[in-house]
């Protein structure tokens, strides 16, 4: 039975792996047959806002209320799914979506709804203080932005819709990216039967252009990442050479090792090619990366990781299996690693051939198509 969803998105000023989702369920859909419409903001506006009206738009936006209105009036959608409220939809959109009789399913991309700065993390350690309790810790400790104005928008934000019971009553369906994260939703208190797992995925078709070298990191170069401690880690391994693609505060840092080429940012086939020629991919993040996107790109292209042993990325790479794990942090754990994985050529290329085996079993969009179909018809009234 053909669809017609309506996805609500507030885009990102820097494009991330959040948008690139959205674009590829929107994709998925459609060429599936189903009616797929977009309502979506983008963040590059708020630069043209006051802080006092940025302040209302995220805690309440009636404009953002009443555009969605006016499209869902016109497309009758079967059901929202909404992806990003942050800033400009703000969660007005599900109180208009369940008015009109509409069922609303949220995927939980980031933990914005346990912690305003939404990764859990604070002096770059993992932080848990806001899961369940009213999140004024945060504002004490300046989480977002390092500024108390903006994180108390957000934990305004948080406490009067927790009040309200929008999390609990306002959104029919909730889509987790792994079972970690689904736990640490439980924890934070969303009804545990409304939370569904369902993983992202990527289409990609491989081919192996033959040898491989080198380690590759593909990312925002920002400290949540754990490029300090990969830097530590990396610059005491003879002959380590690490490729990195991506932007951020941390590239001068990385730069001036010898062990890191620095390539700045790259389209995703200039990624993809980067992970054809590389013997490994490291993902040595701090915080509880909700998925890890990078990671089943990895496994698409054959390419092992090495990743801390911390939040979702334990449930994607199988130690010893598809990569290897380390302690979140520990840079001489990580050394240890990398120095294995430059000795071990011959055991990664078989690392390699798993991990598209584990990518070609779970993480396609075929698999992620009827997840995600079996979760939509979970909230849809029959029609009597």
């Amino acid at each position: 039975m053909s669809l017609k969803i309506l996805f609500a998105h507030s885009r990102y000023q820097q494009r991330g792996g959040e948008d690139q989702v959205v674009d590829a369920e929107v994709d998925m859909l459609s060429r599936r047959g189903h009616d797929v419409r977009l309502y979506e903001q983008h963040n590059d506006s708020i630069g043209d806002m006051s802080r006092a009206r940025l302040a209302t738009q995220t805690i309440w936006s009636r404009d953002s209320a009443k555009k969605f209105e006016q499209i869902a009036q016109t497309f009758r959608p079967d059901l929202v799914h909404v992806h990003n409220t942050f800033p400009l939809i703000s969660p007005s959109i599900y109180w208009k979506a369940t008015s009109m009789g509409t069922p609303v399913v949220q995927t939980l991309h980031n933990f914005r709804l346990l912690c305003p700065q939404a990764m859990l993390l604070r002096a770059d350690k993992v932080c848990e203080k806001c899961v369940n309790h009213i999140p004024w810790q945060a504002v004490r400790y300046r989480c977002y932005r390092d500024s108390a104005a903006q994180t108390a928008v957000l934990s305004t934000m948080l406490t009067v819709h927790r009040m309200l019971g929008t999390y609990r009553s306002r959104i029919a369906a909730y889509i987790a990216l792994t079972e970690f994260s689904r736990q640490k939703f439980v924890e934070g208190g969303l009804p545990a039967e409304r939370i569904h797992i369902k993983p992202n995925f990527v289409d990609i078709d491989y081919q192996s252009d033959g040898a491989r070298a080198n380690g590759l990191f593909v990312g925002r170069l920002y400290p949540e990442k754990g490029l300090q401690q990969l830097a530590d880690a990396a610059v005491s391994v003879p002959g380590a050479n690490i490729d990195i693609i991506g932007t951020g505060p941390l590239e001068n840092m990385l730069s001036k090792h010898g062990c890191f080429s620095v390539h700045g940012w790259k389209t995703p086939s200039e990624v993809h090619a980067a992970m054809r020629r590389a013997s490994y991919l490291l993902v040595p993040s701090i915080w509880y990366e909700t998925f890890g996107l990078i990671v089943i790109e990895a496994f698409a292209n054959g390419l092992p990781v090495i990743a801390s042993r911390i939040g979702a990325l334990q449930e994607l790479v199988t130690d010893g299996v598809t990569g290897l794990l380390f302690d979140p942090g520990s840079a001489p754990d990580l050394r240890e690693k990398i120095a294995w994985a430059k000795s071990h050529p011959d055991e990664l290329l078989e690392m390699g051939k798993r991990a598209r085996r584990e990518y070609e079993s779970k993480y396609t969009s075929d698999s992620n198509y009827q997840t995600l179909l079996e979760i939509y018809h979970s909230v849809m009234t029959p029609d009597p």
